[in-house]
């Protein structure tokens, strides 16, 4: 690779970063001369999408070998750059900080703990170093699958391989869309499917035209912006709080801080009405499932009396029209009346418990061992949830196509080991931070937002209320006109977005924040609409005459393809199916039993065959598949199954792969065990890959 084209790629990154600090600096200028919050969003939004665009545009290719793998001549400190983007995802950007804000460093047992996301997915690409990601790119392929064809032989193996990757990463992209939705309509005030749609057109003109190639090197400019926009306010809190910006080295300080208010809250009066009042409605609702139909009925009889008494008193309108709301969404059906109210007496056991069914942040795991039994089995199913957690996210990692795929880029072996390092080094920029992000911000609400009178809470709080109330909701339970913890309910979802207002910072840090968070949400669904596209286009091409002849045309199908992905990703998030981080917790509980076990005993056991391949594949799959299947809410609702009945050891259905990854392994070593090679014919192509040919690439 030439010094030419390396210089060259450095003067455009340095041109870009300092494009992008004039905008932040002008949008700061502008707001500072009284700038309407209403345009700033939109202008941010708009202005990052197009600079994202044009490097699209510029990267347009119909060369498969551009189009796949970039043309395998990325530098390993722009492939770093470009994996960390596409590994960030939505997830990590948006949601891993409250996760850590809701659940503290370990869980409260039916949520394995935000720390086992850092630990899990940092310590997967360790796996991807030694086990991965040089042997891949040494076998010189375009996709995960094309692996197990060129391992094992057949058709088979690589159909199930591109099957399962369109499975994990639909799954993975459903979570990027629907963040995209949600900051599109922060930014933009828009209705949250309109937000999907914009969003989606930023996404389509930086992975359209140009593949792989274009899609790295949006991912390089995606990084630039999600490191600022999270290292910015993170350290503006520390500052605030701590009078030190370096928030990963100071923030331990107010762990203590935090224990002490908590330990204070457990006790307070006002804390101890609301949790009353909170396991009362638990009460109100378990009675009423005792009867369900008879419970309709009398429940419609009671609001049409209180509308009719409403109505001889002379009450306004609004409490009138509250009523008949409150009427109208009485369930029609018993079924989905059961399903509701199992549901609303579940969130309100939670809320009644001490911090508004939030763990203390620094405690290790729920329940007590020396505690008697029932928080003894508390405490291993914590304990247990958090280390499956770790394991499947560890295996997810090192079993992602769309990860995996970006090691192809570089130009030899070594540097696939020097991206992987600086992999971890651009990653480790962000991840050191995010814990420290979650306590901030406790500490911001414990300290300055509970306690206050809900006359003079702050606008921005409404804002966010009318957006989702599953993201944030707030009543005066109590009645006494003040904010407790128990009465304030945040999801994970806006803890990262909501903390530039928060933390009383200029909106211009809320732009930067929200566009940083669509960064995040476009760098991952680029690769992963590429990897689906790929899948349905090469991998699972039809046999025979079918198959596009020309490298064009396959390119050109696979752009249809992945169009038709995103439209189908897009109408799926807009029914928000789930939260960010339970979605693409999933997935890598798919992908780690899909082709983990079939990657290393390929690599590092000749005798492994196709059939036990495919049985493995097939076996660790469907496992997986099925506990998270009988263990979904809504599955065991329709089927009126006890909510916790179907769980094996208390282990939660999102780290399922705990299950299917031994299943897989052994199934494949008692298959080539049991099955003769000689029934199955030779694997095509098992010797090792040949050796690489000189890497000269001219200068662009």
């Amino acid at each position: 690779m030439s010094s030419v084209y390396r210089w060259r790629l450095h003067r455009n990154v340095l041109i870009y970063i300092f494009v992008l600090l004039a905008l932040i600096g002008v949008m700061a200028w502008a707001e500072r001369m009284g700038l309407s919050r209403n345009l700033i969003g939109p202008i941010f939004l708009f202005s990052t999408v197009m600079i994202y665009a044009l490097i699209g545009i510029a990267g347009r290719t119909t060369d498969e070998d551009e189009y796949y793998v970039a043309g395998r001549r990325i530098p390993a400190v722009y492939n770093g750059m470009a994996t960390a983007a596409d590994w960030m995802s939505a997830a990590s950007f948006i949601s891993l900080a409250g996760a850590l804000y809701l659940q503290g460093f370990s869980g409260n047992g039916d949520e394995p703990g935000g720390l086992a996301y850092v630990l899990g997915w940092t310590g997967g690409f360790c796996l991807v170093a030694l086990l991965i990601a040089p042997q891949l790119r040494a076998m010189r392929l375009y996709t995960l699958p094309d692996y197990f064809e060129h391992r094992y032989g057949g058709r088979w193996p690589r159909v199930i391989a591109a099957v399962a990757s369109v499975l994990c990463s639909f799954t993975y992209i459903v979570a990027q869309i629907y963040g995209i939705g949600l900051i599109a309509s922060r930014l933009t005030g828009v209705q949250f499917e309109i937000g999907i749609l914009l969003g989606l057109g930023g996404v389509l003109l930086c992975s359209f035209l140009g593949g792989m190639r274009a899609i790295t090197w949006t991912q390089v400019a995606q990084y630039i912006m999600l490191l600022l926009a999270f290292m910015i306010p993170v350290s503006w809190l520390a500052y605030k709080q701590l009078g030190n910006p370096l928030a990963p080295l100071v923030y331990g300080s107010q762990l203590l801080a935090i224990s002490e208010i908590e330990r204070r809250l457990m006790e307070d009066p006002g804390e101890l009405e609301v949790r009353r009042e909170f396991a009362q409605r638990a009460q109100l609702y378990a009675s009423r499932l005792q009867n369900v139909e008879n419970s309709i009925v009398e429940l419609r009889q009671q609001l049409e009396s209180k509308i009719q008494l409403l109505k001889a008193q002379g009450a306004d309108f609004s409490t009138i029209a509250q009523v008949r709301r409150e009427l109208l969404a009485v369930p029609q059906d018993p079924a989905k009346a059961r399903e509701e109210w199992t549901r609303a007496k579940i969130e309100n056991l939670e809320r009644s418990k001490p911090l508004g069914g939030m763990p203390a942040h620094t405690q290790s795991f729920t329940g007590d061992p020396a505690g008697g039994a029932v928080q003894a089995r508390l405490f291993n199913e914590s304990r247990l949830n958090f280390l499956a957690l770790v394991f499947c996210l560890m295996i997810g990692t090192a079993g992602l196509p769309h990860l995996l795929t970006r090691f192809y880029t570089v130009p030899t072996v070594a540097e696939t080991r020097s991206s992987v390092a600086w992999t971890l080094f651009f990653i480790g920029l962000i991840y050191l931070s995010v814990p420290a992000l979650a306590v901030l911000v406790k500490f911001e609400v414990l300290s300055n937002l509970v306690g206050t009178r809900f006359d003079a809470l702050p606008s921005w709080m409404a804002q966010w209320a009318r957006l989702d109330s599953n993201l944030l909701s707030f009543s005066d339970v109590n009645g006494d006109g003040f904010l407790q913890l128990g009465e304030l309910k945040l999801g994970a979802d806006m803890i990262m977005l909501a903390t530039p207002e928060l933390g009383g910072m200029p909106f211009v840090v809320s732009g930067l924040v929200a566009a940083g968070g669509l960064a995040a949400a476009l760098s991952t669904a680029d690769g992963l609409l590429l990897t689906i596209s790929n899948a349905l286009v090469r991998d699972m091409r039809p046999s025979g005459g079918k198959a596009p002849k020309s490298s064009e045309g396959r390119v050109i199908l696979s752009k249809f393809a992945l169009l038709a992905v995103a439209m189908v990703a897009a109408v799926v998030a807009a029914f928000k199916p789930a939260e960010i981080l339970a979605l693409v917790s999933a997935s890598f509980s798919l992908a780690a039993s899909a082709f983990f076990p079939g990657m290393v005993l390929g690599m590092a056991w000749q005798r492994v065959h196709r059939a036990a391949v495919v049985l493995g594949m097939l076996s660790g799959l469907g496992v997986t598949i099925f506990y998270m299947v009988v263990n979904a809410p809504g599955f065991r609702h329709f089927w009126e199954l006890d909510s916790h009945g179907g769980l094996w050891w208390g282990i939660q259905p999102l780290s399922a792969g705990v299950f299917g990854v031994p299943v897989g392994f052994v199934v494949m070593v008692l298959a080539t065990w049991l099955i003769p090679q000689s029934l199955i014919g030779p694997n095509l192509r098992s010797q090792a890959p040949q050796a690489e040919p000189p890497n000269n690439y001219p200068g662009l």
